[in-house]
């Protein structure tokens, strides 16, 4: 009954006749034919669809994979790690200052000492409050001048790696866990030039600090913030993109309102826009 041979007797009901095997196995094989029918037929589309992108691909090999989404910390270090071992020239670093712990100093230190030893470059920008970090101070006494160079700027807005001209890393989100890696040469050259603008303008870690107070009675510290301020930032936003936490922030904000006498949040906008003080050389 399952497979067709017998099937019940038109004339009685109590009876079933039996149906030819050749007949039952047609019945059974004509819907799997039909099946694979379409399926053939589906697969030449589809091969059809997809030849030009296949031409495309083979005319320019470098496009392969020119961005790749690392997701977890696992797989961005792996990808770190393989980038700095095949780095022979030079390594440009952005590192935004936050508090380091002691394995991401660890992981630093083990990726950056074999890069020495093959005398590849390295150079890193950190912001002017990386000069009071004492985690950061030991990260770099741990090398020696020559090949490596530290200077600082009073902002950075974001995290960056590049390697030998080749690859660059960027973050996507702010809790670090997904990043991208840059391949496309046209990308990591535009983030090179991003990154030699900063470095011109930034000061060597191995000079005095650069937060002066001038004449004004405004240091450099509170300048930038003052620039953010007008800029529209919140305080955290602020805080994030000197790398000094949001309370230290907020005491510069008070010190810069009490020294153009502001009495509000509003007011301070105000009297910075009148006080000249964002013309001055920076």
């Amino acid at each position: 009954m399952e497979f067709a041979l017998l099937q019940p007797d038109p004339d009685d009901a109590n009876w079933l006749r039996p149906t030819p095997p050749s007949v039952a196995l047609a019945q059974r094989l004509n819907p799997i034919e039909r099946e694979i029918s379409d399926r053939r037929r589906l697969s030449i589309e589809l091969a059809e669809v997809f030849e030009p992108f296949m031409a495309l691909s083979a005319q320019d090999t470098t496009s392969t994979h020119a961005i790749s989404v690392l997701e977890g910390l696992d797989r961005i270090n792996a990808a770190l790690d393989l980038a700095t071992a095949e780095c022979r020239s030079e390594v440009l670093t952005v590192q935004p200052t936050s508090r380091r712990l002691e394995h991401t100093l660890l992981q630093g230190l083990e990726r950056d000492r074999p890069l020495l030893e093959r005398g590849v470059r390295i150079r890193t920008l950190y912001q002017h409050t990386a000069r009071y970090s004492p985690e950061t101070l030991g990260y770099v006494a741990q090398f020696s001048v020559g090949k490596v160079e530290y200077r600082t700027i009073d902002e950075l807005v974001e995290r960056l790696i590049i390697c030998d001209e080749t690859v660059a890393f960027i973050p996507v989100r702010d809790d670090r866990q997904v990043a991208l890696e840059l391949r496309h040469p046209g990308l990591v050259r535009y983030l090179i030039k991003v990154f030699e603008f900063m470095w011109a303008r930034a000061v060597p870690l191995s000079t005095g600090a650069p937060y002066e107070t001038a004449p004004d009675g405004i240091t450099d510290i509170q300048h930038s913030i003052a620039k953010l301020l007008v800029e529209g930032h919140v305080d955290e936003a602020i805080a994030r993109r000197l790398g000094m936490n949001v309370r230290t922030c907020r005491a510069h904000i008070a010190k810069l309102a009490q020294a153009l006498g502001s009495g509000s949040r509003a007011q301070l906008g105000y009297l910075i826009a009148q006080s000249g003080i964002l013309d001055r050389e920076h």
